[in-house]
């Protein structure tokens, strides 16, 4: 059994990141960039409007003589004199000369001439020739998770293609007789099978959103000969029970005959003790607890950063935060506890129900309260380290 600490390092250490792609911008949502991006043009490529209204040479002069217009989409190569002016519209190219738009709400027009009746400060409501970025300046740094505004971000620069780190696929395979799926009828001694469904829709957070489920009777070979299969295809596996000591629990066995590297097995912490890594080339495999709160805290604390360095995040932790207690916690086990638990601006309550076995603790909580093993007391008003997962 190992300590918190270096299971996160053994998992750091051997989760490589998965090879790159070419991919088009459009349906890049969520991936990783893998290499820095550089603007092919300066954004915007020429002067812009940034108001429907008037654009003249600031002067001190109130009356103008309206000799063009200008659009969105149209160029001008027109010479304003410093009497003249030029209808303009909100994006349109702005006449060379021309260094200030007046609001179409500050004049008062006819059909030939305005008259300024609230005089803008120079160069007001002009947008500057690569205001938002110029050319071959960095648009985003690699590592970079490419997000709805950053697909709009590049398409706006022209950029149709980008590299970045492949997706794993990851496969899910849920262990335990006494499973039945949601919606059917429950006979007894049967309960119905969540973890898959939570674990998918963790996975989701992180971008992972297409995920393949297996199930598995309790008995070795039926273990063994679906891992073989699974693992063959599959760049992460997730296993959702049957890792403990019982005389139903083939998971390790069957691991290990498919010649997969045991780098542990059991943690020294609270709940989720009983979990396995291990590696096979470069697939991944945490045998998870089949408890549902532990499978569910393993999951925040080791598999979520092992695939978001796979899936190449430079932060594959959230930011942990410090709040103060609203209540002693006394922690005479000796272990790591990850208590479920609710922050706000300033303080923390630690839940009430840290079975290994209920998630309607787990529903409403926002973080995980870190207790080290070496911690026997923290008092109410000391301030904690907490891992957010909302």
């Amino acid at each position: 059994m190992i300590q918190v600490n270096e299971a996160l390092t053994i998992v750091a250490e051997n989760s490589s990141k998965m090879p790159l792609q070419k991919k088009p911008v459009s349906r890049a949502l969520e991936y990783v960039l893998a290499e820095t991006v550089y603007s092919p043009i300066a954004m915007p490529p020429f002067r812009q409007s940034a108001m429907d209204g008037y654009a003249f040479i600031h002067s001190e002069k109130q009356q103008y003589d309206v000799v063009s217009s200008s659009q969105a989409g149209d160029h001008s190569d027109i010479k304003l004199k410093p009497n003249e002016a030029v209808r303009i519209f909100t994006g349109a190219f702005v006449p060379a000369a021309a260094d200030t738009v007046v609001m179409q709400e500050h004049v008062m027009a006819n059909e030939n001439s305005i008259l300024i009746t609230r005089m803008p400060d120079q160069f007001t409501n002009v947008r500057a020739k690569g205001e938002q970025i110029n050319k071959e300046e960095v648009v985003f740094e690699a590592n970079t998770l490419i997000t709805p505004a950053a697909i709009g971000f590049l398409a706006c620069l022209g950029i149709t293609e980008i590299t970045v780190y492949k997706k794993p696929k990851v496969a899910i395979l849920v262990t335990g007789n006494e499973l039945v799926k949601p919606g059917k009828k429950l006979p007894k001694g049967k309960i119905y099978e969540s973890n898959s469904v939570m674990l998918q829709a963790a996975l989701q957070t992180i971008g992972i959103n297409k995920t393949k489920v297996f199930k598995v009777k309790d008995n070795l070979k039926a273990t063994k000969k679906a891992l073989k299969k699974i693992l063959a295809k599959f760049d992460v596996v997730l296993i959702s029970g049957g890792i403990s000591v019982g005389d139903y629990d083939f998971v390790k066995e069957a691991l290990l005959e498919n010649e997969v590297e045991e780098l542990f097995y059991k943690i020294n912490q609270k709940p989720g003790k009983p979990m396995f890594f291990g590696k096979k080339d470069e697939t991944l495999v945490f045998a998870l607890p089949g408890n549902p709160a532990s499978s569910l805290t393993n999951f925040y604390i080791y598999v979520c950063p092992a695939i978001k360095n796979k899936m190449g995040f430079s932060e594959i932790q959230k930011t942990k935060i410090i709040r103060k207690l609203n209540s002693d916690i006394e922690n005479n086990t000796g272990k790591t506890l990850f208590l479920k638990a609710k922050y706000d601006e300033t303080n923390v309550t630690v839940l009430q129900g840290q079975s290994s076995a209920m998630l309607n603790t787990f529903a409403v909580a926002n973080s995980l309260l870190i207790v080290p093993e070496e911690i026997e007391r923290y008092k109410k008003g000391e301030s904690v380290t907490l891992l957010p997962i909302d």
